[in-house]
């Protein structure tokens, strides 16, 4: 496959959720599939803003910032919900950890897109190949569609991406700009908003052709260093790296699995929580965060599902501190009945620098054994690196385009349809 990947340069994928919430909110309900659906802010008031909407309201005319009052008058039956955005995360964190199987070189730029620089992937197919695999598996796994650019650098694949949906795919190459992107308005370029647009067109820039001509010295008066950056981008220049370490945050990190076959036994049950626990430590590692909160998920053979979580007294990011919070959790709440799905997510997440450690009586010397440790870790991070120490578990592998993913997957649609309570909320309900 490497004669599919340019000797010199590199392929990146924008990867872009279509119409994110209200494709959660179909997958999480399968009623509310093929009918107009909103995620208003405030659905009680008159007053409230259409948040997205799907495809079947836009045929309507329904739209993004729309007010509730003119979305209802133009779609009668428009359905109406408030955004959840627990359900969300959840969804976002399943489909960037399902991404980072095929590169550790994947950037969050919102809850809903990111980019992957998958250059080195030629062993595992073309870009081409990868880029449909990635939507088959997101359509399949979590019963959410997307689109996706494939592209030499950022902007192409951020443009590429919006150029077909719902579930296209697009490549775009820097020698199809001039037929492809130059005869549209400057104001459908990404990156130029309307006041951005407006000021162009005073210079006589109505296009992204006369954008990628423009005067130097012209553009910099009007927009400062962002025009000479503007003009750059609509000649397809962008060396903007994918970064991994993005400074994007998600609320929360998890890991869950469906067995592959219903299982009553405790040690079986357990050795599938150190797994998940392994898999949600690293992870944490890669976004240095720390959680002060876990939530296990127990799906049963019967289908019915419950989530606890516990308020942990000191934060947590290694795979063994994870793994007795999870299991106390378990053992606290499985009722001896087989099970058929487990998950772990840590939340309340915070920035494993800005943590702060309570140290009580019983953790104190455990701790102090390991200050040495962790300050030669430290060290040799300082000097040769922050990866120069890996853990096992943090090392990515790259899936086969053609195995079977359906099962061990980190989180898939099952998990959009727990419900979340705490262990105070489950108590008082018992």
């Amino acid at each position: 496959m490497k004669e599919m990947y340019p000797k010199k340069g590199r392929v990146i994928l924008h990867v872009d959720m279509n119409s994110f919430y209200a494709s959660v909110e179909m997958a999480y309900d399968q009623e509310l599939k093929g009918k107009p659906l909103a995620i208003a802010g405030n659905p009680e008031e008159r007053r409230g803003i259409i948040v997205t909407c799907s495809y079947e309201a836009r045929k309507f005319g329904v739209r993004t910032t729309m007010p509730l009052w003119e979305a209802k008058k133009l779609c009668p039956d428009l359905i109406i919900k408030k955004p959840n955005f627990d359900r969300y995360r959840s969804a976002s964190a399943a489909m960037f950890d399902l991404l980072r199987q095929y590169t550790e070189l994947v950037e969050p730029v919102s809850i809903d897109e990111g980019y992957l620089d998958i250059t080195d992937c030629s062993d595992i197919g073309s870009p081409m190949q990868i880029a449909e695999s990635i939507q088959k598996r997101i359509l399949d796994q979590l019963d959410l569609p997307c689109s996706i650019g494939v592209a030499p650098n950022k902007f192409l694949a951020k443009t590429a991406s919006d150029m077909k949906k719902p579930l296209g795919i697009t490549v775009l190459r820097k020698r199809d700009i001039p037929s492809v992107l130059w005869p549209l308005e400057v104001g459908q370029m990404h990156g130029v908003g309307s006041k951005t647009a407006d000021k162009l067109n005073s210079i006589g820039i109505e296009t992204i052709g006369e954008l990628a001509k423009a005067n130097d010295i012209q553009l910099k008066g009007l927009l400062g260093i962002n025009g000479i950056r503007l003009r750059d981008r609509a000649n397809g220049l962008d060396n903007r790296r994918v970064d991994p370490e993005s400074v994007y945050d998600f609320k929360s990190i998890g890991n869950s699995t469906t067995l592959p076959r219903d299982i009553s036994n405790q040690q079986e049950l357990l050795k599938v929580l150190d797994k998940l626990s392994e898999q949600v430590a690293a992870r944490m590692k890669r976004k240095e965060a720390v959680a002060t909160n876990i939530s296990v998920t127990i799906r049963f053979k019967d289908r019915k599902t419950i989530t606890r979580s516990h308020k942990l007294e000191n934060p947590v990011s290694r795979q063994d501190d994870i793994a007795a919070a999870a299991k106390t959790l378990f053992l606290k709440h499985w009722n001896g009945d087989s099970v058929r799905l487990l998950g772990i997510t840590g939340t309340d997440l915070l920035d494993a620098d800005k943590a702060v450690k309570q140290l009580d009586l019983f953790s104190y010397e455990h701790d102090a054994r390991k200050e040495p440790l962790f300050n030669t870790m430290s060290l040799l991070r300082e000097k040769y690196g922050k990866n120069i120490i890996e853990s096992a578990g943090s090392q990515v592998k790259k899936p086969h385009l053609n195995e079977n993913k359906s099962a061990g997957t980190s989180f898939n649609k099952d998990f959009l349809q727990e419900r979340r309570p705490n262990d105070e909320t489950d108590k008082k309900e018992k």
